[in-house]
């Protein structure tokens, strides 16, 4: 399948199927002399693995991931970095009863009107266990990242109706749904479980916090870093829309609301407020980057619903199987791992972008 990869400069290619023998990803462009561990990546892959509560499916994955080359006496050699989790819990029987049917929401028929043929068990490459890949390689991009003082805070922001009212860094790891704000994730369990007892699902918002960017990463027209961010995340499958710093919001604002300025601290250029969530012209401007994704209630529900098969027959069709309520908490770090590859493909390509930085970095 063509367009598997992303990035220029720092490349990530995904491969495996939801039912097939295992996932992973191979990354192309990583410097060599990082300390990587298999550890470092399985923290990440912890976070977006099944099981982990009520709201997410039951399927039973330990999303264990296996380094298979690009690594040595734990530094990476600058050499492709290939990495997999081998499926161990597919139940490919559970989905027999779509096999000639499109699923509601789903990828099924635009895949058949495309290739002519699909792998039906869990919707294959369209699945959302396709984000492994995408994970695994973000985990390696944060890691870069990190070193480099830029860091990244992710969260949910909110589920069907229920929005955080309060922001408290430490509780985004202490609830099933990844808010910083008890209460509100106390009300999501509360409309989620109404949804179950209803035999749907729910959608929501996740917030990406990124800081430590420096001025002057993407370009002014085509590769803009807010283009480069919004198409990374809007590859999500589960993804339908994003918004970088005051979003949508802009558009009943006035140029005095919106516009952000300039003053000086410590002798440095920073702006007084940051509407444009700290991308201005398509350049990242030095202040946090503020991204949001809005993601898609679940498709897989078990209400009758009206579809298709591929003969052309009318039925109505009951999805049955294991399938999450709400895609929003397991889904909160694979923005970031997509936010994460985005800015480092970028840094990479900033790199050339200035001759006295070229000459710097050879003077050495």
């Amino acid at each position: 399948m063509n367009k598997s990869s992303f990035g220029s400069h720092f490349t990530v290619t995904t491969w495996g199927e939801s039912h097939g023998k295992a996932l992973g990803a191979v990354i192309d462009g990583c410097p060599a002399g990082l300390s990587l561990s298999e550890e470092d990546i399985q923290k990440f892959l912890d976070r977006r693995k099944p099981g982990q509560s009520r709201y997410t499916t039951a399927r039973k994955e330990g999303d264990l991931v296996e380094i298979l080359s690009g690594v040595f006496e734990g530094k990476t050699t600058g050499t492709p970095i290939s990495l997999m989790v081998r499926n161990t819990d597919q139940r490919s029987r559970d989905y027999g009863n779509i096999a000639y049917s499109y699923r509601p929401g789903h990828a099924d028929y635009t895949f058949d009107a495309k290739y002519g043929f699909r792998d039906y068990r869990g919707g294959g490459r369209s699945s959302g266990r396709e984000t492994i890949g995408r994970v695994a390689s973000g985990a390696v991009a944060s890691k870069l990242l990190a070193s480099l003082g830029i860091s990244f805070c992710t969260y949910t922001k909110s589920i069907g109706p229920v929005s955080i009212e309060n922001f408290s860094p430490e509780e985004i790891n202490n609830n099933a749904f990844y808010m910083p704000d008890a209460d509100a994730a106390a009300k999501a369990g509360t409309y989620l479980e109404k949804c179950m007892k209803n035999l749907d699902s729910a959608g929501g918002v996740i917030e990406c916090r990124i800081t430590g960017v420096p001025a002057g990463l993407g370009n002014p027209v085509f590769e803009k870093l807010d283009a480069m961010l919004s198409q990374a995340v809007m590859s999500i499958g589960a993804v339908k829309a994003v918004e970088i710093g005051d979003g949508i919001q802009v558009a009943h604002m006035n140029g005095s609301e919106d516009n952000d300025g300039f003053t000086i601290k410590d002798n440095m250029i920073n702006k007084t407020s940051n509407h444009a969530g700290g991308i201005m012209g398509g350049i990242s401007d030095g202040s946090e980057i503020i991204l949001r994704s809005y993601i898609k209630p679940t498709p897989s529900i078990s209400q009758p619903q009206q579809t298709v098969t591929s003969q052309g027959r009318q039925i109505s069709l009951e999805i049955h199987g294991r399938h999450d309520p709400v895609i929003v908490p397991r889904a909160v770090v694979v923005v970031e791992s997509m936010c994460a590859l985005a800015i480092t493909d970028a840094l990479f390509a900033n790199m050339t972008s200035r001759l006295d930085k070229i000459q710097k970095f050879y003077s050495k």
